[in-house]
């Protein structure tokens, strides 16, 4: 139980500086004092456990962002949206794919901090620094492959921050970038998805109108194609191929 303990502090400590840029020096004695369950005179039990539990509260949301999950659940509420269908598959259906799809795309990132960091941490191998910087690495390297340049040198460009590499950009600069190139690859995506059901509502509605069927919603009749398209054309074998090669 005190090596799980261990683990989650761990992560909610990394989750905690990656997002605030502090350095490892400045949190070394309240980390190692919430680690080791030590007293100190200078930090108050209750406000550690006040900071504690609201790392614990925004991790789930902070890693979400950080993770693929941003993308893919836009992409699956497009396809959504495009096939006219408000609630089916129910919200439940697509938060759930989306989770599962994203630790299957982050699973690699998973297995490395977990065989660089946590295990020789656990171990007592390494130190809390040392695993926290190969903690963090993967998880930079991933959001840089999939962050646009344009993006970077935004938030680079505004703080007025100057680098050569990599290394030097600061995580709260990564990070927007990071989210808004996500966002932008989701909506592409479903731009791509909505033409050809857009397609099936205009052809639908404009022999509607050749008929004089003007008071038949066109909705009701392209409804039925377009689940149709999206069985033949197996749909969501294709969506989730695509979401997954997207990271690769």
């Amino acid at each position: 139980m005190k090596k799980i303990g261990k683990i989650v502090i761990l992560a909610l400590i990394i989750t905690a500086i990656f997002i605030t840029d502090i350095s490892y020096a400045q949190l070394e004695n309240p980390i190692f004092n919430l680690i080791n369950g030590g007293d100190s005179g200078d930090y108050v039990f209750s406000l550690r456990l006040l900071i504690l539990m609201t790392i614990l509260t925004l991790a789930p949301s902070i890693l979400i962002m950080l993770t693929s999950f941003t993308r893919i659940i836009i992409v699956l509420s497009f396809i959504r949206n495009a096939l006219g269908m408000q609630q089916t598959p129910p919200n439940q259906v697509i938060i759930g794919l989306a989770l599962f799809l994203t630790f299957y795309i982050m699973a690699p990132v998973g297995s490395q901090i977990n065989s660089t960091a946590i295990q020789p941490y656990i171990n007592e191998e390494i130190t809390f620094e040392v695993a926290f910087d190969r903690a963090i690495q993967p998880i930079r390297e991933f959001m840089f492959k999939q962050t646009r340049n344009k993006d970077l040198a935004l938030f680079l460009n505004m703080k007025g921050i100057e680098t050569e590499t990599l290394e030097e950009i600061p995580n709260h600069v990564l990070i927007p970038a990071f989210i808004i190139s996500e966002l932008k690859t989701a909506f592409q995506a479903g731009f791509v998805i909505y033409i050809p059901f857009l397609v099936i509502d205009m052809v639908v509605s404009s022999t509607l109108m050749s008929m004089g069927m003007m008071m038949l919603p066109p909705v009701i009749i392209s409804l039925p194609f377009k689940i149709l398209l999206f069985i033949l054309v197996d749909g969501w074998n294709l969506i989730v191929k695509s979401l997954v090669m997207g990271f690769k």
